[in-house]
Order: structure tokens, then C-alpha cells, then sequence
């Protein structure tokens, strides 16, 4: 599972360097990294958007790679945190796991929208392939991840004195 992680973890660092979207307009041609785009959102006064996708791309995914890992380290240490929060915590990333390719999803979509040749035209970047490649071996990690582990490191129950 930490194989995963890593690989995932790897993946994701030219996902915010490299390119995310590569726009042309009356061609001229402009390359966004996800940053970048949050930024220019945020510049032409689209704070909503801005935050989410700052949200989608930045914070859940530095978010689960933190939790995963957290989750391993509870299972090999003692923690404060009761089993049935890091069990909560297990489920969290589990489900935002499949909604963590909207990004992508995104970035499709655009680019079959806007494709009006000289005028204008969108297409995804290499930092799209590196962004789906990141989120699908944070998927497999999460996966890999037994939450029987996790019960397993419950204090057991005292019985009570007669």
C-alpha cells in the first residue's frame, strides 16, 4: 500500500508543475499548471470556481496522501485517535476517492468543447496524464489498505471485576 502511495505521491508532483490545460486563442497559445489556473480564476474574479478547484486538486489530494499515511502509521504505533475515527477517516478516503477524477473529467470536457480551430481550442496537457495517473495509485493504495488493521489495533476490553 505505501508502494502506492508513493508511485501516487510521485505522479502528482509533475501533475502541479507541468501543464494542466494548453489554450489557444487567435493563435496564441497559453499553457496553465493547476496553480496557475486557480490563480488566473481567481485574477477574473471567479473566487467560487478558484476555490474549487484549488480544493478538488490541491487540498483532497495532499489531504488523502496525509490520511493514508496516517492510517499506517496508527496501525504500526499507538495513537490517540479511536478506532472508529481512523475507520471514519478509512471510509472518507475511500469515497472521495472516485470523485477525485472530476479534474480530469474537466479538463475532457473542455476540450471537446472548445475546439473552433484558429479562433480557439483547449487541450489537455501532460500534467492531465500525470494528475489521473496519481489519483488511480492513490485509489489503489487506499484499497490495498485493510481496515481489519485498523480494528486490530483496538485496545481490548477489560473484563469487569466479580
Amino acid at each position: 500500500m505505501l508502494a502506492w502511495l508513493l508511485v501516487g505521491l510521485m505522479c502528482y508532483l509533475p501533475a502541479n508543475l507541468l501543464p494542466m490545460l494548453r489554450t489557444r486563442t487567435l493563435g496564441h497559445e497559453t499553457d496553465s499548471t493547476i496553480l496557475g489556473g486557480v490563480v488566473e480564476l481567481a485574477h477574473h474574479g471567479a473566487w467560487d470556481i478558484a476555490l474549487v478547484v484549488f480544493v478538488a486538486s490541491v487540498v483532497i489530494p495532499i489531504s488523502k496522501f496525509v490520511v493514508i499515511l496516517y492510517l499506517v502509521a496508527s496501525i504500526r504505533t499507538r495513537t490517540r485517535l479511536s478506532v472508529h475515527a481512523r475507520i471514519h477517516l478509512y471510509e472518507v478516503v475511500e469515497f472521495i476517492g472516485r470523485w477525485s477524477m472530476i479534474d480530469v473529467f474537466v479538463v475532457a470536457i473542455l476540450t471537446a468543447l472548445v475546439q473552433l480551430g484558429f479562433l480557439a481550442s483547449i487541450n489537455p496537457g501532460t500534467a492531465a496524464v500525470f494528475f489521473a495517473l496519481s489519483v488511480a495509485f492513490t485509489m489503489l493504495s487506499a484499497q490495498a489498505l485493510d481496515p481489519r488493521l485498523i480494528w486490530d489495533t483496538a485496545e481490548p476490553e477489560t473484563p469487569p471485576h466479580a
